[in-house]
């Protein structure tokens, strides 16, 4: 470790020694700690959810994305466990990308959506496809970005949402943002908690034990040592405690406490045409579960995370270079888990090329070494083209990976020491229009993925193993259509999102487990003066849950609404009152096989802003 110190800063000092005078680079490309997701987007499909959206969403991440987003989500029940499926892909092959920080679970390699609470968030961006040559293991079908910025400038913004609705269910936010000249602070706290007793629609029964309660704390702060060098300090912590569900078939009784905490600090020296960064992060998760919740027995498992990164990005006239050097040591232990330690060195180079105000290219190459087992040199290649002022094309090509995670190579039952890496290779082509408020894209892709990892029970005996067993492709289409106009007092707005997927098991043929081949969705808003109705949809088709396709999970069509009014000046604030009916049309529907999810219900929202 002492080594690799040495060598950064030796690398730093070199480089602070041929800076050369010209203009820096803009102050956004400074200030956010996602910085490769500004510059070397190039070719990527990338929807940002702002911050307006993320303070009308109630509860956890997953109802963000739901709606804003072609991902599909296979909830265990609402509020319980929560993971994606992006282009066909798993949860453990979806990053999670915090400020610039891959904070995938190092247990499972997995986020849970359900732990957290996107109001904190000003913005968070979905980038499609492969990452691994910028984000590391499990970026394969795409990455969901957190992102906190701090705003250098001489104001207070307060933020303030209060709600209740069906099932008791009771949310808390609160966002404040000061900031001047040289210092800026964000501080975000979050609370949801529920009973969440929905009724079991065309039963007489309720949702027993799927009682939760979500906190979160977000803390930011900026200080500009001079004029050319700033050091930030962000930390997130959250603490969930669950009731785990029963399911039409089967009570339960269980309970899952989870507690992860995120500690970031970063210095940035911005010179010319260079700008430089080095970060040091700590990553704690730790959870408790009990299968009977009024016992004292109970597992546990545990992950620490200490990374050191030194970045540097240069600019010479319309080319953009970026090295990085990532270490990371991570040490898990549990009751299913001996005490293990993985030690991680990678290194990135990142090329863009703005050939003309018409084209524009980047190259990006990745090594990672491990300790535990090798890991596959990964790269990607994009571009885009602006044909005219309203149409441009996007191509992406990339190779990637995900490592095997503590849980696969070392569970005390059935861990397996001698998994390889998954590998995946993918393309993807976009189309992008834009004209008069309208908005269409359509883009393809296809991802074929090697020594996919799988958990299976022995023929022998009954114990659950992971091995690369298969190989799997998905292709498919993904379009938007988006429209808005503002004709006097009226503002009226659309936007459709369709997403064709077909993820097959080549040893079988079939659609793999859980991966809709359609999802529709649809919003459409209206707004008067001080009013405001939003209407929401989400079309799913079926998915499977058996390999043979003999069993599955029907299609289904819900549909959200929410009344809106806004009253001026009270109290030296702006208030909006807020009703939303959520599944309107009383669906009964499923996205986990036996797992209703809620009926119709009710949400009443208070929005401050002062």
């Amino acid at each position: 470790m002492k080594y690799l110190i040495v060598i950064l800063f030796v690398f730093l000092d070199i480089n602070m020694s041929y800076s050369q005078q010209d203009s820096i680079f803009r102050l956004d490309e400074v200030v956010v700690s996602d910085s490769r997701l500004l510059e070397f987007s190039n070719g990527v499909k990338l929807v940002v959810i702002t911050d307006s959206t993320l303070q009308r969403v109630s509860g956890g991440l997953t109802n963000a994305l739901r709606y804003n987003s072609s991902i599909y989500f296979k909830e265990n029940g609402n509020g319980m466990l929560s993971s994606p499926s992006f282009r066909g892909t798993g949860a453990s092959q979806t990053a999670v990308i915090w400020n610039g920080i891959n904070v995938n679970s190092q247990l499972n390699g997995q986020t849970d959506f359900n732990t957290i609470l996107p109001q904190n968030y000003d913005k968070i961006s979905i980038r499609s496809g492969g990452g691994s040559t910028q984000y590391g293991t499990g970026a394969i079908g795409g990455s969901i970005h957190l992102e906190n910025t701090l705003n250098f400038v001489e104001d207070w913004i307060n933020v303030l949402n209060l709600g209740y609705g069906s099932f008791d269910t009771k949310n808390f936010n609160y966002k404040t943002k000061y900031g001047s000249d040289k210092f800026a602070v964000n501080i975000g706290l979050g609370h949801v908690s529920s009973k969440n007793d929905y009724k079991y629609l065309g039963t007489d029964r309720r949702n027993e034990n799927g009682e939760f309660n979500n906190n979160s704390l977000d803390i930011g702060v900026g200080l500009f040592l001079s004029s050319e060098n700033l050091i930030k300090l962000q930390h997130s912590a959250f603490i969930g405690d669950r009731n785990f569900s029963g399911t039409l078939t089967a009570p339960s009784n269980s309970k899952y406490k989870d507690v992860n905490s995120k500690s970031l600090l970063e210095w940035i020296s911005f010179k010319n045409k260079k700008v430089q960064r080095v970060k040091a992060a700590h990553l704690y998760e730790e959870y408790t579960y009990f299968a009977n919740k009024d016992s004292d027995i109970f597992s546990i498992g545990k992950a620490k995370t200490f990374l050191l990164n030194y970045d540097l990005k240069y600019k010479v006239n319309n080319i953009v270079l970026n090295g990085l050097l990532d270490y990371n040591n991570i040490n898990g232990e549990g009751s299913s888990i001996t005490d293990v330690t993985r030690n991680l060195f990678a290194s990135t180079f990142l090329f863009s090329h703005l050939v003309s105000k018409k084209f524009t290219y980047g190259i990006n190459l990745r090594k990672d070494w491990v300790t535990d087992y090798f890991s596959p040199f990964v790269y990607a290649l994009s571009g885009k083209y602006q044909f005219t002022s309203n149409y441009r094309m996007t191509l992406n090509t990339s190779k990637n990976f995900r490592i095997p995670t503590f849980n696969d190579l070392y569970w005390e039952t059935g861990g397996n020491t001698n998994l390889e890496p998954e590998t995946s290779y993918q393309i993807e082509i976009g189309q992008v229009y834009t004209k008069a408020g309208i908005k269409a894209e359509l883009y393809s892709f296809y991802i074929a993925n090697n020594n996919l990892i799988q958990w299976r029970p022995s023929s022998t005996s009954g114990i659950w193993s992971p091995s690369n067993i298969k190989s799997v492709y998905q292709y498919g289409i993904e379009s938007s259509l988006s429209f808005q106009k503002k004709i006097k007092n009226n503002l009226i707005g659309a936007n459709v999102n369709y997403a064709f997927t077909k993820a097959i098991d080549e040893e079988t043929g079939y659609q793999l487990l859980y991966v809709p081949k359609h999802k529709v969705t649809t919003t459409v808003n209206y707004t008067f003066k001080k009013i405001s109705i939003a209407l929401q949809t989400l079309y799913n088709s079926l998915v499977y849950t058996t390999t043979d396709e003999s069993q599955e999970v029907d299609a289904y069509f819900i549909g959200n609404t929410t009344l809106e009014y806004e009253f001026k000046d009270v109290f030296k604030s702006n208030v909006v009152l807020a009703l939303s009916v959520n599944n309107i049309l009383n669906t009964n529907y499923q996205n986990v096989a036996f797992r209703p999810m809620p009926n119709r219900n009710f949400k009443l929202q208070l929005n401050f802003k002062f």
